[in-house]
């Protein structure tokens, strides 16, 4: 398959990874599993293919069942177990399934309680989740974000990794905890930043679970529990000039692209590169390498499980 870098050019460019001039691979994954065929088929077979391959940690941008089943602590405790069965380090970050839409009054819980629920379960420690351990740096150990476990930074190669609580479909905007929690994932950002240019990072790779971006061609503005942040993002990368990639799920449609746009040139930032996952119905991932020779930094590779193809000459079965 054609390898597609952060120029969103094809190349032949033959991949040396693990000990070959310390170049890594890595996987990003989300918006899984949502119902029972992917929870005890489709997502374990990726999770199959995800121990078989030479990866340095996998990262699940959020949303880990459908908005509008029961998010009880069950479900969560199956994750959980799933999780385990990981061989490789898993980053798991929260989204609007598993807490924001808790409050559905088809679901019935309170979505404060729930991510409190979620820090408590997944963000024990210092450590990621799965088998082999990662070690984070977590918001929690700076005052004044105590709150905030589940955003996370670490570094590998040179690249710094953030993991932000940014869910779907609106940040939660206008409910209590939206501001505490902007301020927070606002202060991660530059801070991380601060931190790329002062330990002279190559790339800054930021995680999220909610689309900030309005779709191309639709006449809506970027919605307010998004402004703050994306202006912060726009300001930092424009004068940090380096690679900068954003990472989410949400919308279920898998894409690579340079949404960004300067405030004062109006075009594109051409050092900006939004990253959409894989997400239900389609469970499959993302192989993503990096490499020190490479001025992109990161090259994106999609990786279809062959076991979990769809018979498109079969009408799909009635849910």
């Amino acid at each position: 398959m054609a390898l597609v870098g952060l120029a969103g050019c094809s190349s032949s460019r033959p991949l040396h990874v693990h000990g070959h001039g310390g170049a890594f691979e890595f996987a990003l994954i989300g918006d899984v599993p949502y119902n029972d065929e992917q929870t005890t088929n489709l997502f374990p077979n990726m999770i199959a293919e995800l121990n078989r391959a030479r990866l340095a940690f996998v990262v699940h941008d959020g949303d880990i069942k459908a908005g509008d089943s029961r998010c009880t602590d069950q479900i969560f405790e199956e994750r959980r177990q799933q999780f385990a069965t990981f061989r490789h380090p898993l980053i798991y970050l929260f989204g609007d399934n598993e807490w924001t839409d808790c409050g559905r009054m088809t679901n019935g819980f309170d979505p404060v309680e729930r991510l409190a629920k979620l820090r408590e379960m997944f963000t024990q420690g210092d450590e990621s989740l799965g088998r082999k351990k990662l070690k984070l740096s977590r918001q929690s150990d700076t005052p004044p974000f105590q709150l905030f476990r589940e955003n996370v930074r670490w570094v590998k190669g040179g690249v710094q990794f953030v993991g932000l609580n940014v869910p779907g479909a609106i940040n939660n905007h206008g409910q209590p905890e939206f501001t505490a929690r902007n301020a927070a994932n606002v202060a991660m950002i530059q801070e991380s930043f601060a931190l790329a240019r002062r330990q002279q990072h190559r790339a800054l790779m930021i995680i999220m679970q909610a689309n900030p971006f309005p779709e191309r061609g639709s006449t809506n503005k970027v919605h307010a529990g998004f402004k703050e942040m994306l202006a912060v993002l726009e300001r930092e990368t424009t004068a940090w000039n380096k690679p900068v990639v954003l990472v989410h799920g949400d919308s279920h449609y898998f894409r690579i692209d340079k949404p960004l746009a300067g405030t004062r040139s109006g075009r594109r930032l051409e050092n900006f590169t939004r990253v959409e996952t894989f997400g239900n119905p389609d469970v499959h991932w993302l192989r993503v390498t990096v490499e020190p020779g490479d001025p992109n930094v990161f090259t994106f590779r999609p990786q279809m499980v062959r076991s979990n193809f769809v018979n498109h000459q079969k009408a799909p079965t009635a849910k």
